[in-house]
């Protein structure tokens, strides 16, 4: 058999934010990178072209993760893409990026916005996982992103962090599971990070960001760069022996 010399990374939500930085870290550790994107169609270009400056191969492709319906057709979508764009049948690396957040307590919540949250962010892992794992080689990595409100609660959150905790008990099970085919499964949980999820709460609201950076050992809260090293660092074989595990990068909020 031939030898496999590069390893390919496949991050859904990478055309911004956290995502965008995992793509290009993953990139720099060495992948080649398939990215999706929902909606986003020019700014995922633009991570592809950054990909190919970096001397990486990426490619782009569009995917509603709130449509698990659709996996299934992605999933031929993925196969056909690294054949013709990577001359490969399988990959290496699924990072389970891809969500948005709902800032409402549990008694404005509606059911509604409660299924949404369902969709993005615990369903889509469950099903992509499940119809992408044969794809994956042995000694590969998969991480599902994951959140510090898990571990401490802001109000506001209730539904989000919810699906975030039912995220973290998947990872588990799916450690268990993919582990006789080599493959580790690990969570990342950011904490506070200057991006636009969220509507940018965070980046943007002055007050906010400072309350939340006293809070935090290292006296700032994050960047989208504090994040994308440690995916990379999980893809790669310098984590082989880490797995089922939660790695909260947050700077040391509530310690």
């Amino acid at each position: 058999m031939t030898s496999i010399s590069k390893k390919i990374a496949l991050v859904t939500g990478g055309s911004r934010g956290l995502g965008k930085d995992m793509a290009l870290q993953l990139a720099k550790k060495g992948f080649d990178v398939v990215i999706t994107y929902h909606s986003k169609e020019k700014e995922a270009a633009d991570v592809v072209t950054d990909i190919k400056v970096i001397g990486q191969n990426a490619v782009a492709i569009q995917l509603d993760v709130t449509k698990s319906k659709s996996f299934g057709a992605f999933t031929e979508t993925l196969k056909s893409t690294l054949r013709s764009s990577f001359q490969r049948e399988t990959f290496d690396a699924l990072i389970n990026n891809a969500g948005y957040g709902l800032h409402a307590n549990m008694s404005d919540t509606t059911e509604d916005q409660f299924d949404e949250m369902v969709n993005v962010h615990l369903k889509a892992p469950f099903f992509l996982t499940q119809k992408l794992y044969t794809l994956i080689n042995k000694g590969g990595s998969i991480v599902n992103v994951s959140s510090g409100l898990t571990r401490f609660s802001f109000t506001g959150y209730d539904a989000y962090a919810t699906m975030k905790g039912g995220v973290e008990t998947l990872t588990k099970y799916q450690a268990k599971f993919l582990g006789p085919l080599g493959i580790r499964v690990n969570t990342l949980a950011p904490g506070a990070i200057e991006t636009d999820f969220g509507g940018g709460a965070v980046r943007d609201n002055q007050e906010l960001n400072a309350m939340l950076a006293g809070m935090t050992s290292l006296g700032r809260v994050g960047l989208p760069d504090d994040i994308g090293g440690v995916v990379a660092f999980l893809c790669s074989d310098d984590s082989k022996w880490v797995n089922a595990q939660r790695i909260e990068v947050s700077g040391g909020i509530f310690i």
